[in-house]
């Protein structure tokens, strides 16, 4: 039998901004109608759950209220990002902590049939905290114990833009050092996909070095030409997987006609004025 699976991502819920709840709740409307066996929020489920255990409270409550099987990962709006110098929110123990209280762990194994889904925190893996080589470890162990099931890995920030071989540290990919780890350990296994969101923008360009990478969009809003490059589709909406018990699936974007295509670039009050992209 077919295991459906709704990726969500980026659905930055607060109190404070009624209009990323509204996107939500039509789309919970939908999910609970069309009752998918699994939905995973693939980080940035809270607007900002680093600095604000409200947020990512308000946050856990709209996700039970859903009333399904629910697994969810660490963004850097949940956890903190990577130390880098310009960073104004390093993921640290503390904001660790704080997830953990609200939502459980910040990884997963599920086994489901045909198939094994690895949930990671990518928002750890450019830090020197202790849980860093605890889940290169959980990995290792993962990906070596499949029984043959086909593998999915999901994270919140994506491998690499275009190539793994990209040096540059930016705040939308996996950092150099720790991608290259990530890529060497899973690419051995072939692992069917890696799903990931945090760019705020729908693609799935098929295989590239060896592994297929599909990209979410978010719930609450996208972030306009200004202030992004496109590098997919700037849409708002979920991820559909249907996993075949054989390890074949398919994949595909549901943009919901009545979500708010909110631009982040327009909304300052929210994180304040994005940068806008040289002329």
């Amino acid at each position: 039998m077919t295991f459906r699976l709704a990726q969500i991502s980026d659905t930055h819920l607060s109190d404070r901004v009624p209009g990323f709840r509204a996107n939500f709740d039509l789309l919970a409307e939908h999910l609970r109608a069309a009752r998918p066996d699994l939905v995973i929020n693939t980080g940035d489920i809270s607007l900002d759950g680093a600095d604000r255990a409200e947020d990512l409270a308000f946050a856990r409550e709209a996700h039970e209220e859903l009333g399904l099987d629910l697994l969810a990962l660490p963004g850097n709006h949940d956890v903190g990002d990577d130390p880098l110098p310009d960073c104004r929110q390093p993921a640290d123990a503390e904001r660790l902590t704080r997830w953990r209280a609200q939502l459980g762990p910040d990884t997963f194994v599920r086994d489901v049939p045909g198939w094994r889904l690895i949930g990671l925190n990518t928002q750890i893996t450019a830090t020197s905290h202790p849980e860093a080589e605890e889940q290169m470890e959980m990995l290792v162990r993962a990906l070596h114990g499949t029984a043959g099931r086909a593998v999915a890995v999901f994270m919140h920030k994506p491998l690499c833009q275009e190539r793994m071989e990209e040096t540059d540290s930016t705040y939308w990919c996996v950092q150099p050092a720790p991608r290259h780890r990530l890529f060497n350990l899973l690419l051995p296994q072939r692992p069917a996909f890696v799903a990931s969101g945090h760019v705020h923008q729908w693609r799935d360009r098929g295989v590239c070095q060896g592994l297929r990478q599909i990209w979410a969009p978010s719930v609450a809003f996208i972030v306009g030409d200004a202030w992004q490059e496109t590098a997919g589709e700037k849409t708002v909406g979920f991820v559909e997987h249907l996993l075949h018990p054989d390890g074949s699936f398919e994949t595909r974007v549901v943009s919901l006609p009545h979500l708010t295509r909110h631009d982040i670039g327009e909304m300052p009050e929210i994180y304040g004025p994005q940068r806008r992209l040289a002329a």
